[in-house]
């Protein structure tokens, strides 16, 4: 765990950093040391002024999170399945929008370029984008592709079904090249770019290049998906979880390992993709067992989840990668970026729907864990 200084009292707290006799694709044994971590509150508050003055511009498939809240009161007379009283419903910009309006939670702008239907659905994403203070100047109507709905039925605080409405499809050549157009204008004032990739057609190589080989110093950062294997070189940090590290390494999927400092198969696929990707940093979140960071010459970093409470996991992962790029982005070092992730990740998962962490929640989240 790391260590926090708040109203001038220094408190220290240990983190683990795992230690290598020797590569890890030919399963060596880890050892780990314990060291000390030191973080204030005024270096917080520091990383939080610079990011307040941070433009930032988001990728990715946009999708529209909806919420349809009630009770389960018995059992349906036609299946074997609970019956929902409806109380009420909410929606949310979701998947590539809902890492925007995290980050607009601590930036001065935040555009997002992705794509919407010409549809009821898509108009209300736009205005929910809107809402949160979102640049919607860049999104693309697609009028051959509606809009993806996601809808959560929540009764007693918990999710009973999901239901998905969605057509993948991939960017057409007039599409592409005016979001390559955009991105390269854009270039010219923002100061980090985020790629979200949900899986549903919107990335494609040839943006990512584009926009890779005409940059100048801007942070970019990725939430990949296994399902669009896409090459990411010498960007800031790649965060897949999990399950889409180890189907991004190709290796199967075995059972996480208590503690996760033994856990040898995880450290395996963070080298591989460290190596596959040549990214600076690479982000490997964790659910219940928190994150791990590995970078090339350093031993893995992790930090324990800072989650108190769990009652919705949705969006959690937005949250972690919005985050850390506000962090690099704002001149913390990897580990401090990453503690910056889990705490907000720690926070999103204690609210019911798609949810945002504000600066001073996570300025109390940190002040919690100090003691």
């Amino acid at each position: 765990m790391k260590g926090f200084s708040c109203f001038g009292l220094e408190t220290h707290y240990s983190i683990t950093i795992i230690f290598n006799n020797a590569p890890l694709l030919s399963n060596a044994t880890q050892t780990s040391q314990k060291i000390d971590f030191l973080m204030d509150a005024l270096r917080l508050q520091h990383l939080l002024n610079i990011a307040a003055k941070k433009k930032i511009l988001v990728l990715g498939d946009l999708m529209l999170d909806e919420f349809v809240w009630g009770n389960v009161v018995r059992i349906s007379p036609e299946a074997p399945v609970p019956v929902v009283e409806v109380e009420r419903e909410s929606s949310y910009p979701g998947g590539a929008a809902n890492v925007a309006r995290n980050l607009r939670q601590f930036c001065q702008e935040v555009h997002v370029l992705g794509s919407i239907g010409k549809d009821a659905a898509g108009e209300k994403l736009r205005s929910l984008m809107k809402e949160e203070g979102l640049k919607t100047e860049e999104l693309i109507l697609a009028e051959e592709t509606p809009t993806i709905v996601k809808t959560r039925i929540i009764a007693q605080h918990q999710q009973v079904v999901r239901v998905d409405r969605e057509k993948k499809s991939t960017l057409n050549s007039h599409v592409l090249r005016h979001s390559i157009e955009r991105s390269l204008v854009l270039l010219e004032t923002i100061d980090a770019i985020l790629f979200e990739d949900y899986g549903k057609g919107f990335l494609r190589q040839e943006l990512v290049d584009a926009i890779l080989n005409q940059r100048r110093d801007q942070i970019i950062t990725s939430d990949p998906h296994p399902g669009n294997p896409l090459d990411w070189p010498g960007i800031a940090v790649i965060k897949p979880n999990r399950t889409e590290a180890f189907a991004a390494a190709g290796v199967p999927l075995v059972p996480p390992v208590f503690p996760v400092e033994q856990d040898g198969a995880l450290l395996a696929v963070g080298e591989r993709l460290l190596q596959r990707w040549h990214s600076q940093a690479l982000l490997i979140t964790l659910g219940e067992q928190g994150m791990m960071l590995f970078r090339s010459g350093h031993p893995p970093y992790h930090t324990p989840t800072r989650a108190q409470e769990v009652y919705d996991v949705s969006g959690a992962g937005d949250t972690a990668i919005a985050l850390y790029t506000i962090g690099i982005t704002s001149g913390a070092t990897p580990e401090e970026a990453a503690e910056l992730a889990n705490h907000a990740a720690g926070i999103v998962i204690g609210k019911l729907g798609t949810a945002t962490c504000s600066p001073e929640e996570l300025q109390e989240s940190f002040l919690k864990f100090s003691s």
